[in-house]
C-alpha cells in the first residue's frame, strides 16, 4: 500500500500542476471573447476561428481540470445529506462511487473518445462555419480529459482506502466547503456593519 499512496502522491502533484497552468485559459479566452466583441461592434466584422477559439479554451479547462476538481474535492455531491452521514459511511459511499461509477464512466467515454478523435484526425475534420477551426484537437479533449480523470478517480480509490486502514489522515476532513466558506463571510461582513 505504501507504493500505491507513492503514485498517488505523483498522481496528485501532476494533477495540481496541470490544473493550475490550464486554469489560466480561463483568462485567455475571456481577453479573446472581449477583443472579438469589440471589434466586432467598432468595426463590424467578426471570425469564426475568434469564436471557436473561445469554446476550445473553455473545453481545455473543462474537461482538463476536472481532474484538478475531484483531486480537491471540489466536485458535486449532496453535501447536506454527505456531511449529515457518520464519516466511515461517507468513506464507503467515496469507495463504492469511485470503483462503480467514476472509473467505469472514464474508460467508456476513453474507449469511445478515442476512435471518435482517431476519425475526426484521419480525415483532417475542418470546422462546419465558414473560417472554422479543425476538430480534432477539440474532439482529442475528451480522451485526454477523462483519461486525466481516471489517473485522479484512481489516486483518489487509493488514498480513500488507506484513510480507511488508518494509514493516512483524510485530508479533507478539516476541509469547509465552498458555501460555508460564504456564510462564514457574509455572516463576518454582516457582523462588521
Amino acid at each position: 500500500m505504501t507504493a500505491l499512496l507513492k503514485l498517488s502522491g505523483g498522481i496528485d502533484a501532476f494533477t495540481r500542476w496541470t490544473g493550475k497552468r490550464l486554469a489560466w485559459l480561463i483568462l485567455v479566452a475571456v481577453i479573446i471573447s472581449a477583443l472579438n466583441a469589440i471589434v466586432r461592434k467598432t468595426l463590424d466584422t467578426s471570425s469564426n476561428s475568434w469564436l471557436e477559439l473561445q469554446w476550445v479554451l473553455f473545453s481545455i479547462v473543462f474537461l482538463l481540470c476536472s481532474s484538478w476538481t475531484l483531486l480537491d474535492n471540489e466536485h458535486i455531491r449532496i453535501d447536506i445529506v454527505n456531511n449529515m452521514l457518520p464519516k466511515t459511511a461517507r468513506n464507503v459511499i467515496d469507495v463504492i462511487g469511485h470503483l462503480f461509477f467514476l472509473i467505469p464512466l472514464t474508460v467508456v467515454m476513453i474507449v469511445t473518445g478515442i476512435p471518435f478523435f482517431l476519425r475526426s484526425f484521419q480525415i483532417n475534420e475542418q470546422s462546419g462555419n465558414a473560417g472554422g477551426l479543425p476538430q480534432w484537437p477539440a474532439k482529442s479533449l475528451i480522451m485526454i480529459g477523462f483519461t486525466l480523470l481516471l489517473v485522479q478517480g484512481i489516486s483518489e480509490l487509493i488514498k480513500r482506502i488507506a484513510i480507511m486502514r488508518g494509514m493516512i489522515p483524510d485530508p479533507h476532513e478539516s476541509q469547509i466547503s465552498a458555501l460555508e466558506a460564504e456564510v462564514e463571510h457574509l455572516v463576518e461582513a454582516i457582523e462588521k456593519k
